[in-house]
Formats: C-alpha cells, structure tokens, sequence
C-alpha cells in the first residue's frame, strides 16, 4: 500500500504528534496559562496593554470624504420635523 493513503483503520487511530496543543502566548509563544489568559504571564499581559495604549495596534480607518464640512449629514432630501 502507497505511504499517501490512508484506510479507515487509520482514521480511528491518531498519532501522538496530533494531540491538541495548548493555545500560545500571542507575545512570546509560550503556552498560555488559564490565569493569564490569552498569555502566559503578567509579563505579557503588561506588553500587549503597553502596545495598545502607545498607539502599536491600530485599526485601519479610512477617512470618510462624502461627508460635508458643514457638520451636516448630507440628509438634503429628508424633512425636518420644523418644516411641518
């Protein structure tokens, strides 16, 4: 039989290397501890919160350039309730 293919024998039977692994660390990649969670210590938690608070992780925006500067929504063909 060809090493590529496998039976349904070996469907039931996992190796040793298939175990779940423990989520990593997003900042070193070590295992990550439940306490800490997502990380894998307070070491890395203080990382990541100094990231986000210095401006490292961003959200891409873009600028919105439909909007008039007048602060108006560009509502021109709604009804104002003093119109009435």
């Amino acid at each position: 039989m060809s090493q590529g293919v496998r039976t349904i024998k070996d469907r039931d039977t996992k190796p040793a290397n298939d175990a779940p692994k423990t989520p990593a660390c997003p900042i070193c990649g070590k295992p990550r501890v439940e306490r800490w969670r997502p990380f894998c210590s307070s070491r890395c938690a203080d990382i990541d919160l100094n990231r986000w608070l210095s401006g490292s992780y961003v959200i891409p925006a873009v600028e919105d350039d439909d909007l008039p500067d007048d602060g108006s929504t560009g509502g021109e063909g709604r009804r104002s309730s003093d119109e009435d």
